[in-house]
């Protein structure tokens, strides 16, 4: 019976009713289910690891080498973020961090939450500003294919120790509960004060999911503020996840996180990448929470080793580290990322650890560990924000301008990171990428030379150099292949020397 009988049939009304309902259900599968987007399609133009080399991203359908710079880390709060992002773009930056965080750090930061009357805030309503201002940052960012790796919790805007911030952030914080209407000290289980580092895990605000302190009355708030976060973020294509910056709660605060979001984009039909930020880095080798996120691809679906930029380590160590985490995870290879590249000589703190660490750090120094990151098979790698790095100060302008150059020349994911092909160069900071007999990238840090073996691979070879620094060509020669060939530097500055056959 077809819907015109049916209709014909029908005196009742509510069998018109229902045979109009029918009707409307079945226009659907008209045309073999024609309006219907697929999932696939849903996912098609979405930042993921490139299927040709998953070590790397794609976007938009093709492979993409992530270089950023950002002078801040909650970028969505500056005032200037449009110019900021336009400037990014006009250097070839594709990549930001941006921390959820509202800590009082330049005076111009807002909570998401609510503030009433009476100066407390309630953690039921929202700040609209706040969340235009996210929203804003998606818009333009998606405008400019720049891609976003969130924060989601900072554990520094949770802590009572005074750093250089306006004021001590757990002390003006909404979920601080003396600072909302929502629920007490003894209901919330947070205290008045946490004046121990963030490193020393001691902020219950990280152990409220249930594995952990099932603390109900808090995690609520903090899963509606996720909810909130990603009813923006979801659609977007251009955003990665990361839970945490620079964490040492246990794993399984990050992981609840991770299956969270990736539960809400399910349900949106989209696929997302999460990850989780330690703490550690110094050898990733030894390095406990590192090594679960290397074996565990199903659940740290990208990584992110930014740690490993930290003075601490040597460049060769820094070098050996990420050579170490390709092939730890070359049965399940996925894309590496550093959204922090530390370093700058801009000033010192006056005491402490980090005036005997940032002595070793330059602003030449930064551009090298970042520029390594690349030359190492990294996916990604970002300058951090002054004064801890370059942000997008003139050197970190010319060093990307210098990247981009180079990808004029070469296609990072076809190549592989490894010195197996040099020889003579002890006295020489010099770091390999190649696909033998093809194309060959040598970066000196500091200058020098080294041996480079073409045995096997005849005919001639251009050699084009590039000055890491200035981000300007330098001169262009020829080689003879077949033997090994000694490769000089123009000058004792920092240079790519990039070597393909001539055709």
């Amino acid at each position: 019976m077809n819907i015109i009988e049916l209709f014909q049939r029908c005196r009742n009304r509510l069998f018109v009713l229902l045979a109009i309902l029918l009707f409307i259900v079945s226009l659907p599968l008209v045309g073999n289910g024609a309006g219907k987007v697929s999932k696939k399609d849903r996912n098609i133009d979405r930042i993921k690891p490139f299927s040709g080399n998953p070590y790397y991203w794609q976007y938009k359908g093709k492979p993409v080498l992530l270089l950023g710079g950002s002078k801040d880390d909650n970028l969505f709060q500056i005032p200037d973020l449009k110019e900021h992002l336009d400037l990014l773009a006009s250097v070839g930056g594709n990549y930001i961090r941006n921390t959820m965080s509202s800590r009082k750090d330049k005076g111009f930061e807002i909570y998401p939450f609510k503030k009433l009357p009476n100066g407390k805030y309630d953690l039921n309503q929202w700040n609209d500003e706040y969340w235009e201002r996210f929203q804003n940052l998606l818009k333009w960012t998606g405008e400019h294919n720049i891609i976003v790796q969130i924060e989601v919790w900072d554990r520094f805007d949770y802590t009572s120790k005074r750093g250089s911030w306006h004021e001590e952030p757990w002390k003006i914080n909404p979920y601080k509960p003396s600072n909302n209407i929502n629920y007490t000290s003894k209901e919330s289980k947070l205290g008045d004060r946490y004046p121990d580092h963030p490193s020393k895990d001691k902020q219950p605000f990280f152990h409220t999911i249930p594995a952990m302190d099932d603390n109900a009355v808090v995690c609520r708030y903090q899963e509606a503020f996720v909810d909130k976060m990603l009813s923006y973020s979801l659609p977007c294509g251009n955003v990665l996840y990361c839970m945490n910056n620079e964490t040492l709660t246990p794993p399984i605060w990050g992981q609840y996180w991770m299956k969270y979001i990736e539960q809400k984009a399910a349900e949106l039909g989209v696929d997302v990448y999460v990850t989780d930020m330690f703490d550690v880095g110094w050898n990733l080798e030894t390095e406990e929470y590192f090594l679960l996120s290397f074996d565990n691809p199903d659940i740290y679906t990208f990584l992110d080793i930014s740690q490993n930029t930290g003075n601490k380590n040597t460049f060769k160590k820094h070098w050996q580290n990420i050579l170490f985490v390709r092939d730890r995870i070359k049965k399940n290879p996925r894309p590496i990322n550093n959204t922090k590249n530390y370093g700058s000589s801009e000033r010192l703190p006056s005491s402490g650890y980090y005036k005997k660490v940032w002595l070793r750090w330059t602003t030449e120094s930064a551009v090298q560990r970042y520029v390594l990151n690349i030359i190492g098979g990294c996916a990604s790698t970002r300058f951090h924000r002054p004064i801890g790095g370059l942000g997008l100060t003139e050197p970190a302008q010319k060093c990307i301008k210098a990247l981009r150059k180079l990808e004029t020349l070469v296609e990072m994911w076809k190549l592989a990171p490894g010195n197996d092909l040099l020889s003579d160069y002890k006295k020489s900071k010099v770091f390999l990428s190649a696909k033998p007999g093809h194309k060959y990238i040598l970066f000196f840090m500091e200058g020098g030379s080294a041996r480079l073996d073409l045995t096997g691979c005849e005919g001639g070879f251009r050699l084009k150099s590039i000055n890491v620094l200035t981000g300007q060509w330098g001169e262009t020669t020829t080689i003879t292949g077949g033997k090994k060939v000694k490769i000089s530097t123009p000058n004792d500055s920092s240079w790519f020397l990039v070597i393909t056959p001539v055709r």
